[in-house]
């Protein structure tokens, strides 16, 4: 169920039975020759509808903009502030809020949010006590990388040969591939991998150590089908993670 495809009453109906809802969020940055521009959002949208068909869970619309600024020097990138992200997600999150929503799950596509994801929630929970007061409803905030677990990085070492880490990896493309077919594309990489080390300071830091764009991965093996099986993966993953969310 889509909250944006979804009217009021069947809102209303949904928050009857549930009072929790899990949110997509990702970029809009280069993700090297082989992948498009909206990778992390379209791997987090993919991976959350899937992820609500499992456990019933409604889907908020996406956040395709995020904290990016050290893929500045790539052409089509954009970044929001620190600032501006943690406002978004404070007003998305806040305005469920004011409709009984109590419980919400942030599936994360783009590392580069973590921060300002934890950052945000911070100020979602000193606005309830501090304007709401005591009588503030008991909200609870958890954010979840969709890779970053032992199950999808299993999953991803075993189809792609590659754990899912690094920046523009197999497995992301890939499941942007499955996303879209226009999403596909046929690139030579050289070097084979992109460099290992994950160091840089800044957008001009980044392109010099990283080229291509590339950190410690190649896409060349990415296909709908590797896409497919890691979205079956990453939806009973976090499906069972929401439930106990819900319960905790």
């Amino acid at each position: 169920m889509r909250l944006a495809q979804s009217t009021y009453v069947e809102v209303a109906e949904y928050l009857t039975r549930s009072r929790g809802i899990i949110l997509p969020t990702g970029s809009t940055e280069q993700h090297s020759p082989m992948g498009v521009m909206g990778t992390d959002h379209i791997d987090a949208e993919t991976i959350a509808w899937r992820t609500g068909e499992v456990s019933g869970a409604l889907i908020g619309p996406t956040i395709t903009l995020g904290v990016s600024e050290h893929h500045m020097m790539f052409p089509g990138s954009i970044t929001l502030r620190p600032s501006t992200y943690i406002a978004v997600m404070s007003d998305y999150i806040l305005s469920l809020v004011d409709h009984g929503f109590e419980r919400f799950y942030i599936l994360n596509g783009h590392g580069g949010n973590t921060a300002t994801l934890n950052a945000a929630f911070v100020e979602i929970y000193n606005y309830l006590r501090r304007v709401r007061g005591t009588g503030a409803p008991d909200i609870r905030c958890k954010a979840a990388k969709w890779f970053e677990n032992e199950i999808c990085e299993k999953k991803a070492l075993e189809l792609t040969g590659h754990t899912a880490r690094g920046h523009a990896s197999c497995a992301e493309v890939s499941v942007a591939q499955f996303a879209d077919p226009a999403n596909i594309r046929s690139v030579k990489l050289e070097p084979e991998y992109g460099p290992l080390d994950h160091t840089f300071y800044n957008a001009e830091d980044f392109r010099r150590r990283f080229p291509d764009g590339r950190i410690e991965s190649n896409a060349e093996k990415a296909s709908p089908e590797i896409g497919r099986a890691l979205v079956e993966t990453a939806a009973e993953y976090h499906a069972a993670q929401y439930r106990a969310f819900l319960a905790d």
